[in-house]
């Protein structure tokens, strides 16, 4: 079905009243964005993201435990054998954009069983190692990768549930790694004792296994169905007049409830053939930018326009601009018309999922069919605000089309096309959260999938890299975010820390136990940094919470306390002393960890955390695969463990010292980037 314009010159003529009939039979404009539940089923998520977290970070904290036992069962020294733990926590860093990728593609809950698969068969294959490079490949790369398959879903998707509470169920979620570190170096540990190190592997196989029972509760969301529709004293109920002396506008319905939207806003494309998510319209452009079209379009049964028809309406945009700018003596702020920034659409979007729940004006959600009004700005003084509402429809409902039709993404469509997905700290410190409501914000955070990817979609094609996959890894690792000072500063300062960062948790308990410790005293220091962590991890999301708290200044402060500790850290070989030690220790990394999202937004804004955070998984996941083999070969060549954390503390502490002009850097950034943009009068 095509949907037929009024004729007239320039697609622009006034609306009559015969065309009323026409104007009722248009379907309007529709979208659909994901809307957290806020609760629910995500309660059940966050638990099973807190059990993941718990295998996984707890295996790879106690991985230091098996260095002994393999060590003598091959006749290695310390710097080989650490490579084999730090292999695993290389990999299972490195490899967080192409995972991210794939779930984009095929969703949370796949991603995470077939991530639990591969880990378990990398350490089942581990116990039939008979050299020590054989465990590089089993343990370290395939048990690595598979740990981040089951990661990477497990962080993300708790974000994904939750919007008001997001900032509580993330560190609950994240709280799992302090808990599996106090968990799993006892039982590791025990475990070597009771069955060596190869039976142990088995034991931790079967263990991992359990996450693929835990990301079954990793279900889809549902897209909510957002439709334009317009109240009484909408002209003719078809065009919004933009006020005196300006033509009118209509709305641009496409076939079946759809329509389109432009290819990427520029021509940038990466190494990948498809463009970053910032050069794709939002879910709120888009609407908005369908709402404003001044292109009469012709019938057609494709239901898009021509290269032509193109040209002609951004002609027509920049006509109304300059009719704009002539009127601007006489315009409010508030009155100022925003055409769309990008092109007339030329792909199409298809309208997905169920809405069980809608958004009214003070952000609260209800169900049923109350609406929220969102109101378009007039552009003359004196002109009378018109008004458009957003409703939410349940495909099921009477009525509803969508529900029925083929071709939708129903599996939640795609979270690496949301600019927040990789926040995990509460939506209060982001502006555009506190800038609109709850329907406007997650509509403006929302890039939209491209005709190809929806095709993609509908056929079930099988292709070796399909566009979801392509256009997320272009936007994770998009190389131009390593010209900015402030990321390359964070960028770097990152790579120490990790460096450093699994030092204490290789050789702590060992360096304890040469110094005269009880072996079984000793072992406990590293739960000690697992509890420490963890009640570190809730105070710091607590207080992260608060936009008056500079997110900044905390991150350095408590990575500066946990590198002069690790450096102080072998003075005493003492109970108190150690334990003390892994109690900062814990909260250096637990304020690593919960705040490094954070800090991108703040420096960097919300459409670069996606980007940052692909390329800090690989500055991050190389400093962990060489950092504790460094400090396993300053330990052959001292025969002691003291050089390995002088080196280690020395790392994290300039990792700290880095950071501390950041916010000059941030600062002098951003005015050089304004001063580019200022055109010479």
């Amino acid at each position: 079905m095509s949907t037929k314009q009024p004729d007239g010159e320039n697609g622009t003529k006034k609306v009559q009243n015969g065309d009323n009939k026409q104007a009722k039979n248009a379907e309007p404009p529709t979208t659909s964005v994901v809307v957290p539940p806020d609760g629910g089923w995500g309660w059940l998520v966050m638990i099973a993201s807190f059990l993941c977290n718990t295998v996984v970070d707890g295996i790879v904290f106690s991985a230091g435990m098996f260095q002994d036992p393999i060590r003598l069962d091959f006749g290695v020294g310390k710097a080989e054998v650490a490579l084999v733990s730090s292999l695993l926590s290389g990999f299972y860093l490195l490899t967080g954009p192409f995972v991210s990728a794939l779930a984009n593609r095929w969703g949370f809950r796949p991603v995470t069983i077939i991530g639990a698969v591969i880990a378990s068969i990398g350490f089942v294959l581990s116990y039939y190692a008979q050299s020590l490079g054989f465990l590089y490949v089993t343990y370290g790369v395939i048990g690595g990768i598979g740990f981040c398959f089951i990661y990477v879903p497990s962080v993300i998707t708790v974000g994904y549930y939750f919007e008001k509470w997001r900032a509580l169920a993330t560190g609950i979620a994240l709280c799992g790694s302090g808990v599996g570190t106090f968990v799993f170096a006892p039982l590791s540990s025990m475990l070597i004792a009771q069955f060596g190190w190869r039976g142990a592997l088995l034991v931790q196989a079967a263990i991992i296994l359990l996450c693929a029972l835990f990301g079954c509760i990793f279900r889809p969301i549902q897209p909510i169905t957002v439709t334009l529709t317009k109240d009484e004293d909408t002209p003719a109920e078809k065009g919004s007049l933009l006020g005196d002396g300006l033509p009118v506008v209509y709305t641009r319905p496409l076939p079946e409830g759809r329509f389109a939207y432009s290819v990427p806003n520029s021509s940038h494309n990466t190494w990948m053939g498809a463009s970053p998510n910032t050069q794709y319209p939002t879910a709120a452009e888009v609407f908005r930018g369908s709402g404003h079209n001044l292109e009469r379009r012709p019938s057609n049964q494709s239901g898009l326009l021509t290269h032509e028809n193109i040209q002609t309406t951004t002609k027509k945009l920049e006509q109304l601009s300059k009719i704009q700018k002539r009127l601007a003596g006489q315009m409010t702020p508030e009155d100022t018309i925003h055409a769309p920034r990008f092109p007339i659409p030329h792909h199409e979007l298809n309208t997905v999922g169920e809405a069980e729940e809608e958004e009214t004006e003070n952000g609260t959600l209800l169900t049923g069919e109350q609406k929220t009004t969102l109101v378009v700005p007039t552009s003359a003084p004196g002109a009378r605000q018109r008004s458009h509402t957003v409703s939410g429809r349940r495909p099921n409902e009477a009525g509803s089309r969508q529900g029925s039709r083929r071709g939708t993404l129903t599996d939640g469509t795609r979270p690496m096309y949301r600019d927040d997905i990789f926040f995990t700290g509460s939506l209060v410190r982001i502006p555009q959260y506190q800038s609109t409501t709850s329907l406007g914000y997650h509509m403006s955070v929302t890039r939209l999938p491209t005709h190809t990817d929806v095709e993609e979609a509908e056929d079930q094609s099988c292709k070796i890299c399909p566009e979801a996959v392509r256009r997320t890894l272009a936007t994770m690792l998009d190389m131009t975010l390593l010209k900015s000072p402030s990321f390359m500063l964070l960028a770097v300062s990152g790579f120490f820390t990790m460096m450093g960062f699994f030092v204490p948790f290789m050789y702590i308990s060992q360096r304890a136990t040469s110094g005269g410790m009880d072996s079984n005293v000793a072992l406990y220091i590293v739960s000690a940094i697992g509890i420490s962590n963890t009640i570190a991890r809730i105070v710091c999301g607590f207080l992260s919470s608060f936009k008056s708290v500079n997110a900044l200044h905390l991150n350095n402060v408590a990575i500066t306390m946990g590198g002069l500790a690790t450096m102080a850290s072998g003075l005493y070989i003492t109970e108190a002393y150690q334990f003390t030690y892994a109690a900062i220790f814990g909260l250096a990394i637990a304020c690593f960890s919960a705040l490094r999202s954070i800090l991108v937004v703040d420096l960097m804004g919300l459409e670069k955390l996606t980007n940052a955070f692909g390329i800090l998984c690989l500055f991050q996941g190389l400093a962990a695969a060489i950092g504790a083999p460094i400090a396993g070969f300053f330990t052959d060549l001292t025969g002691s463990y003291d050089v390995s954390f002088y080196i280690s503390g020395a790392l994290i502490t300039i990792s700290a010292v880095l950071c501390y002009p950041l916010n000059m850097v941030n600062k002098w950034e951003k005015k050089r980037a304004t001063n580019k943009k200022v055109v010479p009068a």
